[in-house]
C-alpha cells in the first residue's frame, strides 16, 4: 500500500477545494462499508457500523542488522468485534523465516476465538508486474503454511490489470480469495485512472477497488455488472 505523506493541513485543504471545483465527486467514507485501519489513523464510528475492515497487524521487512522481522503494528490486540475483520500486513519483504509465517497464524487463531469474524490474512506487497508471477509462487507457498480455513487477500498495483501477461495473472488464480487495487497514490487518485480501469475486464478473480478518502473518484460506467467485482474498500484518513 502506498505509503501516505503528512500534508500540512492548509495544503490538504487546497487539494480538495480543488477536487471539488472541477466537479468531481469526492470520496465520503461514509458513503461506503469496508476500510482499512492502518497505523496512526484513529478509528471512527463508522468503523463499527462497518461491514469490513482490514486492520493492520504488523509489518515484515528487514531490521536494521538485516534480518526479516514482523513488527508488531496497529490494532495488534484481539478482541471482540462487529466487522469482519481481515488481518492486514504491510510486507516489504518476502524472505520469510518459518517463523514469521507460524506468528500470523498464531494471531489468526487469538482473534477467531473473539466475538465475530475474521475471514483471513491480507498481504500488502507492492510487486512490481515483471515478478508477478514468482510473486504468486510466493503466495502459493504462504496458502499452504496458513490454516485450511483461512483466506487471502492481497493489495495490488494498477499496472497488473493493464500491463501483466495474462499467464501470469492466471498463476493467481486458485492461491488468493480477492485483489485489492490501489487507485491512489498517497491521498489522491492516480491520473489517468480510466485506462486502467478499462483493463479490468481481463481478470477472473475477484477483485475490490480501494480509494483514498478524500481523493477524486468517479465509477466507470459498466464496473458495477463485471462479474468479479466485490466493492470498494477505503482507506482511511485522519482529518486536517
Amino acid at each position: 500500500m502506498v505509503r501516505l505523506t503528512r500534508l500540512p493541513a492548509v495544503l490538504l485543504l487546497s487539494v480538495l477545494m480543488t477536487q471539488v471545483a472541477v466537479g468531481e465527486p469526492v470520496v465520503k467514507a461514509s458513503d461506503y462499508d469496508a476500510y482499512w485501519l492502518w497505523a496512526g489513523v484513529k478509528a471512527r464510528p463508522i468503523v463499527q457500523q462497518a461491514k469490513t475492515v482490514y486492520l493492520l497487524q504488523g509489518e515484515i521487512g528487514p531490521d536494521p542488522s538485516g534480518a526479516v522481522r514482523l513488527k508488531a503494528q496497529g490494532g495488534s490486540v484481539p478482541g471482540p468485534h462487529v466487522p469482519a475483520l481481515w488481518l492486514a500486513y504491510r510486507v516489504r519483504s518476502l524472505d520469510w523465516t518459518p517463523e514469521i509465517t507460524a506468528a500470523i497464524a498464531r494471531k489468526y487463531a487469538a482473534w477467531r476465538t473473539q466475538p465475530g469474524s475474521v475471514p483471513g490474512i491480507q498481504v500488502d506487497f507492492d510487486a512490481s508486474t515483471r515478478n508477478l508471477r514468482n510473486y504468486a509462487g510466493f503466495l502459493k507457498d504462504l496458502r499452504r503454511s496458513l490454516p485450511p480455513d483461512c483466506r487471502l487477500s492481497v493489495t495490488g498495483l494498477m499496472d497488473w490489470a493493464s500491463q501483466a501477461a495474462p499467464e501470469d495473472l492466471d498463476a493467481l488464480s486458485g492461491t488468493i480469495d480477492e485483489i485489492i487495487f490501489q487507485t491512489y497514490r498517497g491521498r489522491q487518485t492516480v491520473p489517468d485512472i480510466d485506462a486502467y480501469l478499462a483493463r479490468l475486464g481481463r481478470l477472473r478473480i475477484p477483485y475490490r477497488l480501494g480509494l483514498s478518502e478524500g481523493a477524486a473518484w468517479s465509477p466507470p460506467a459498466g464496473l458495477a455488472s463485471d462479474p468479479h467485482f466485490r466493492g470498494y474498500v477505503i482507506f482511511l484518513q485522519n482529518p486536517p
